[in-house]
């Protein structure tokens, strides 16, 4: 039987709180793809949403909870952007906490929805430190992605929608960074389809939680480099590192030149423009080739909001 935090029952329940323009993200085979990749492919489409990423699933799950008025959150961007959406649809009082490094999109798409953003001199485990700060001297929630099971479960709604599909995949690729969104998806996946393999990718140059997973204890590490801003944690939570110990097969690292060869393939035969950590699924595929010929891979392009001359630098578009 399966253990985790996270309960089946309550992720379909998630899905009557979540406003329908989160559920039900497009999911379709990419024939384009399939000659350079060696393997039959589909994307779950996660960026087809007013915050362009798949967190606004967690936090309309979050918002529409009863008691809060005001809430506080860390976030590389997409957290926060989705965390504003939800709060000023349902009356929250939002503030966002990020480093002042962090894509200039992000940061303006947070300030266009009414958050109130502060920025840290600092990373992501910076911007973590600062609003645990605010929510205790404002006496307000802290939302904290990953540990929050609401961004889990609600990030799971996902994995109901990939077990309720046909034909049936051999493999589902997934961005890993605090573990929400593979926690979650992992998590119905091997309730509902145990046969099917969840592997987690995640940069070589930020590999905390893949050492923590592979090592069964929390890794931490002193710095990350990489473009995949959105994964580029330093610190596990070890209630999230228990879930994927549970749920996932595998978790592999894979090189900066091929989470760009990954974004250019999806921009290229996809007509996709993907922020780096929604290319690591078919970056992997790209390393390993040999792994997946042959099999139903599922991919989840997890998120959209890149900046545009990073994008045309990266990947010539």
């Amino acid at each position: 039987m399966l253990t985790t935090r996270l309960d089946t029952a309550r992720i379909r329940a998630a899905r009557q709180v979540i406003d329908p323009l989160f559920l039900g993200s497009p999911l379709y085979r990419c024939v384009a793809l399939e000659p350079g990749l060696g393997c039959a492919v589909s994307i779950k489409l996660e960026t087809a949403n007013p915050v362009r990423s798949f967190k606004g699933r967690g936090t309309e799950v979050i918002a529409s909870a009863p008691g809060a008025d005001a809430v506080v959150c860390a976030s590389a961007g997409n957290l926060g952007q989705a965390l504003a959406w939800s709060g000023r649809n349902r009356g929250l009082d939002v503030t966002v906490v990020a480093s002042r490094f962090a894509p200039v999109t992000k940061l303006d798409r947070i300030r266009a929805l009414d958050a109130r953003l502060e920025l840290v001199d600092g990373d992501f485990e910076l911007a973590r430190e600062r609003a645990a700060d605010i929510a205790r001297h404002d006496g307000i929630r802290l939302v904290e992605d990953s540990l929050d099971i609401e961004t889990c479960e609600g990030a799971a709604t996902i994995g109901l929608e990939l077990v309720d599909a046909a034909p049936p995949f051999d493999a589902v690729l997934i961005a890993l960074g605090g573990g929400a969104m593979a926690t979650g998806v992992g998590h119905v996946v091997k309730d509902c389809l145990p046969g099917a393999e969840v592997i987690c990718v995640q940069p070589l140059g930020a590999p905390a939680m893949t050492l923590s997973w592979r090592e069964r204890r929390v890794v931490t590490t002193d710095a990350t480099d990489t473009i995949a801003d959105g994964v580029a944690g330093r610190c596990p939570i070890p209630a999230v590192l228990d879930d994927l110990l549970r749920v996932a097969d595998d978790a592999v690292l894979v090189r900066e030149e091929s989470i760009i060869a990954g974004m250019r393939m999806l921009l290229d035969h996809a007509g996709l423009v993907v922020e780096p950590s929604a290319a690591l699924g078919v970056a992997a595929i790209l390393e390993d080739r040999e792994r997946f010929a042959g099999r139903h891979v599922v991919t989840i392009v997890c998120g959209g909001n890149v900046d545009p001359e990073a994008h045309r630098r990266w990947t010539g578009g």
